[in-house]
């Protein structure tokens, strides 16, 4: 596995558990972040956890094209993300969100309960694939093209709410939820079909904004080489680009900041 990528919350007094997260690592160079959905969720939960000195976090990255030998002898072929809770190992998904939430401490804080917020975010990815494999119309009215009527209500929840976040003021999970998503519709959408969120979809770009801002974010987000290389792979695409020579970047700005 390579070299740790990030450490943080650590107490002298080792009064705080240690938890390792282990994700996927880029499969461009096999050291970096990966662009895996799961991974960067979990990473930023945990951040945020880490941020408040309720845990000590270690985050690995393993290259599952190469998967060193400790990792084979410890996992097999168990793809990340994998959380390590002093010593135990929970290996799948559902199991390590309900391990943040109930076993990790500060964690049920982040798992507050919005039913609108969870009908409303469901499936977002689901038609960002739909959209960049299947949707042959130019026409990008809100109600023919699912993707941008999505991400038009999300918007209009925003604006409605007027917080900072999804829930409130404060981050939950659904905010870890859904900005790695975001962020892969931003990216990939503009790289296999030169789609952008639209600019007027103002609530929409002051939430990014605000996610952008949180070190918790910064810490987890791929490269934008990486996030494409992860779309190509999983849906069999291709891009003309040679995202593999290329020096990485990472997209964080918003066209939107002057506007009111």
């Amino acid at each position: 596995m390579s070299d740790d990528i990030v450490e943080n919350g650590h107490e002298e007094n080792g009064d705080v558990p240690e938890i390792e997260l282990i994700i996927r690592a880029s499969t461009i160079d096999g050291r970096r972040k990966g662009a895996c959905l799961f991974c960067h969720e979990y990473f930023m939960e945990l951040y945020l956890l880490a941020e408040l000195k309720t845990i000590s976090l270690k985050v690995t990255t393993v290259d599952m094209q190469k998967p060193p030998p400790d990792f084979r002898t410890n996992f097999e072929a168990t793809p990340p993300p994998i959380l390590i809770d002093r010593g135990l190992a929970i290996l799948e998904n559902e199991k390590i969100e309900r391990h943040i939430m109930k076993s990790v401490p500060g964690g049920h804080n982040l798992f507050v309960q919005d039913k609108e917020v969870a009908t409303l975010i469901e499936n977002l990815y689901t038609k960002f694939k739909i959209y960049i494999t299947k949707y042959e119309s130019t026409d990008t009215n809100e109600a023919s093209q699912p993707l941008l009527s999505q991400l038009m209500k999300i918007n209009d929840f925003l604006a409605k709410r007027a917080t900072r976040f999804l829930t409130g003021d404060t981050m939950s999970c659904f905010d870890c939820e859904l900005m790695p998503r975001l962020q892969h519709i931003r990216i990939g959408a503009k790289a296999f079909r030169n789609f952008e969120i639209p600019t007027k979809f103002s609530a929409l770009w002051r939430y990014m904004f605000n996610m952008y801002e949180l070190e918790a974010f910064r810490q987890s987000c791929p490269a934008d080489q990486d996030i494409i290389s992860h779309i190509k792979n999983q849906l069999g695409l291709r891009t003309k680009a040679r995202i593999e020579l290329e020096t990485p970047v990472y997209s964080t700005s918003i066209p939107i900041l002057n506007e009111a």
